[in-house]
């Protein structure tokens, strides 16, 4: 047995940390079959006991039916977890097409096992046991319900047609967010003359001189000095040339590649900024330019629309909406909508006036956009704002902010509310990346490991799909021996890569997405529940998971939090006060224009998920730019196809979701308002407090409802007052 054990392929391990070195496409194409394979046996034989059960008039108990089931569910999650793990961190074409090739398997099992009706009956006669536990029965509720939208109760050719779209939007969704890695990675523009990044940091210039360096051997000189430079669509090149350039042709540009990208668009890249964006016939041009039909999202997003709407109304909702909020702690589409509309009425007339102070910047320096400010002049005037109206100049804070020490001031603020004693563990686990860290935490009381993560800081535009994320690797459970398996996350950012000797400096907006996606790690790393079915993040309701993510950043104001972990990483110095004054005294800047954005973000999401149908006589971009008319104070420009890259809800679990950032805001800003009220400074108080946040949300994950869980912590219902005052919508 050993030896059958020691010769397992890695990626179906099954259990441990995965050796992701040994996991190539090759392995995806052999053994994914082969554990679909196993698992259809497991499957079959557990099926054959509950039979015997039903058949018999027995009444199944928990080890009978969810053990085993969790058992198959893991195994899957561990092994078909690891390659799409790997499938966003090191993408390859090879990994993509193994990828592709496998996932209509792991559809049909899933739908396999959804839809097995002996199962069912053995989850709705084990509902009725007596012995069960609150979190038992919540567990149960979630696999019941998750059967019914699995289309358990479908028969014959309504079954056949659900599977088969069931399986079309996977593959769907996964060729939006391939196609959409493509177009930001397709789209460079080599700069070559001084006059074209005046205005550029030092950082920045250093950065697309090493993104050149990296591109073209023949640029194995790139400085930052002289250059050549490379841009690109990925954030940390993207966002600091259009807060910084004083190019606003340039700036132009590259905003238009942004907001067309995989909408079938020629973006005007891979040349020099001296060519024209029209010369198609440039030798700088490669085919993977080329406009195409291939190129486009556009037909992806009507096509899984319409799936969408379509297997709603197979299981008995009016729409995808309906069903999406079935398993939210949101009643109704009518009470989202109305929380929406309460944000955009208060945050509009803000961003109106936001945008009039941004013209009026423009006018008192003579710029000609004055009277026709575009959106691509927006970052960088908000910047020109922000510097006279606070004297703050984030891009001369980066030097404060290397990731070394803020990670220090991270593990201790955890120490201080959590008690935890986080450690560097670099060569004790198996990495996917040169670039990736790892490290143990331990509950410092106790003096014993509680969990691990992975930290995958750095932007790799090539391999790596944009944004900042949260996943698991092992969650809190019993071996098959009865050993304890401690959680392990995945935290992945795209921050900016250290350039040189110098480490990464990072932007405060980058301390915070650090901090959030950590909020999330330790709703995962925390969890004392026992069940891994509701442990960690697991059954917690999609509009309450984002809670601890954004109750971290909070602290990222924090006078005692901030100046602890900014300190010079030359010298040492701390931050002085004055700067992180300044930087609370913007904390509530442009901060209409940023809620609108998301309520913008947020309607078009419900509402092509609601009201949305293939026969409405609207594409759903002209749904968008109906909505567009109150929820934005420029008017999106023709090129603009945020749809075709608005990966949320079209590549990841935010469909009809999406307004789940702001309502768990609510909720977030609540929760640190109970520090608040104990007083920022009265350290027993902070501890007291955050040992009760760590007992019970951080704890309970998904073995309560979130609002139970909430009024735990809080005492309390949630109030929107600590997120009204904290974004600054209505005067204090």
């Amino acid at each position: 047995m050993a030896l059958e054990l020691q010769s397992r392929p890695a990626l179906l391990a099954g259990a441990g940390l995965p050796q992701f070195e040994l996991i190539t496409p090759e392995q995806v194409s052999q053994h994914i079959p082969e554990l679909m394979a196993e698992l259809e046996q497991e499957l079959s034989s557990l099926e054959a006991r509950l039979a015997v059960l039903d058949r018999s008039g027995q009444s199944p108990d928990w080890p009978t039916v969810m053990e085993p089931l969790h058992q198959l569910n893991e195994r899957l999650r561990w092994s078909w977890g690891v390659v799409g793990h790997l499938n966003g961190v090191c993408n390859t074409p090879e990994l993509r097409q193994a990828h592709a090739q496998e996932q209509a398997a792991v559809v049909a099992f899933g739908n396999r096992a959804g839809q097995s009706e002996i199962l069912y009956r053995a989850l709705k006669a084990l509902q009725t046991r007596p012995d069960l536990d609150a979190t038992q029965q919540r567990i149960l509720t979630a696999e019941l319900r998750d059967m019914d939208r699995r289309g358990v109760g479908l028969a014959g050719a309504e079954r056949l047609a659900f599977n088969a779209a069931s399986q079309e939007l996977a593959e769907l969704s996964t060729s939006f967010g391939n196609r959409l890695l493509d177009a930001t990675n397709s789209w460079t523009l080599r700069l070559t003359e001084a006059a074209e990044v005046e205005g550029l940091p030092l950082s920045l210039r250093e950065q697309l001189a090493q993104a050149a360096r990296q591109a073209d051997p023949a640029a194995a000189d790139a400085s930052a000095e002289s250059g050549p430079w490379l841009l690109g669509l990925d954030y940390p090149r993207f966002g600091p040339f259009m807060q910084y350039s004083h190019r606003r042709d340039l700036r132009e540009r590259l905003y238009k590649a942004q907001v067309s990208r995989a909408s079938g668009e020629t973006p005007s890249g891979q040349l020099s900024a001296g060519q024209t964006s029209t010369d198609q016939t440039s030798p700088a041009l490669n085919s993977t330019e080329q406009a195409a039909s291939g190129d486009s999202n556009w037909p992806v997003i009507e096509r899984i629309l319409s799936l969408r709407l379509e297997q709603a109304r197979r299981l008995g909702y009016a729409n995808w909406a309906e069903l999406s909020l079935a398993a939210k702690m949101a009643d109704s589409i009518e009470q989202v909508e109305s929380l929406l509309e309460d944000l955009r009425t208060a945050a509009y007339p803000m961003a109106v006036q936001e945008l009039a102070d941004l013209r009026a910047c423009a006018e008192r320096h003579g710029a000609a956009e004055a009277t026709d400010l575009q959106p691509w002049d927006v970052s960088f005037w908000a910047d020109h704002r922000r510097r006279e109206r606070f004297n703050l100049d984030s891009e001369a804070l980066r030097p404060w902010f290397p990731l070394p020490r803020v990670l220090d001031g991270l593990f201790a603020l955890c120490d201080r509310l959590f008690g935890l004693t986080i450690t560097a563990a670099d060569g004790e686990a198996p990495i996917w990346h040169p670039d990736v860290r790892f490290f143990r935490v331990h509950d410092r009381d106790q003096g014993r490991p509680i969990a691990a993560f992975y930290l995958d800081p750095y932007s790799r535009p090539g391999s790596k799909r944009g944004g900042a994320w949260m996943d698991e690797c092992l969650s809190l459970s019993q071996a098959a021996d009865g050993s304890p398996v401690l959680p392990v996350a995945y935290l992945i950012c795209n921050q900016s890569p250290p350039v040189g000797d110098t480490p990464s400096l990072m932007t405060f907006q980058e301390v915070e997405t650090l901090f959030h996606e950590f909020g999330h790690g330790l709703h995962h790393m925390l969890t004392t529940v026992e069940r891994p079915q509701a442990a960690g993040i697991n059954n917690v309701e999609w509009d309450a998971v984002e809670l601890p993510s954004q109750f971290m950043e909070n602290w990222c104001y924090d006078k005692a939090t901030l100046l602890g972990l900014a300190r010079h990483w030359q010298s040492g110095e701390p931050l002085p006060e004055g700067e992180y004054d300044k930087l609370l005294a913007a904390r509530t800047f442009m901060a209409g224009a940023a809620t609108l954005r998301q309520v913008h973000f947020s309607l078009t999401d419900l509402r092509l998920h609601s009201s949305w149908t293939p026969d409405c006589g609207q594409s759903p971009e002209q749904v968008r730019r109906q909505i567009a008319i109150t929820t934005t104070v420029l008017e999106p420009i023709e090129e603009d196809a945020l749809l075709c890259s608005f990966g949320h809800i079209f590549a990841g679990g935010y469909a009809a979701g999406y307004y789940s950032y702001k309502w768990a805001e609510v909720l977030s800003a609540d929760a640190f308002s109970a520090f608040e009220e104990g007083g920022l400074e009265n350290e027993d108080s902070i501890r007291a407090i955050g040992r009760r946040f760590r007992d019970t949300v951080l704890s309970l994950g998904g073995s309560r409802h979130p609002a139970e869980v909430f009024e735990s912590f809080r005492g309390r219902p949630p109030s929107t007052e600590a997120l009204i005052r904290h974004t600054g919508l209505v005067a204090s």
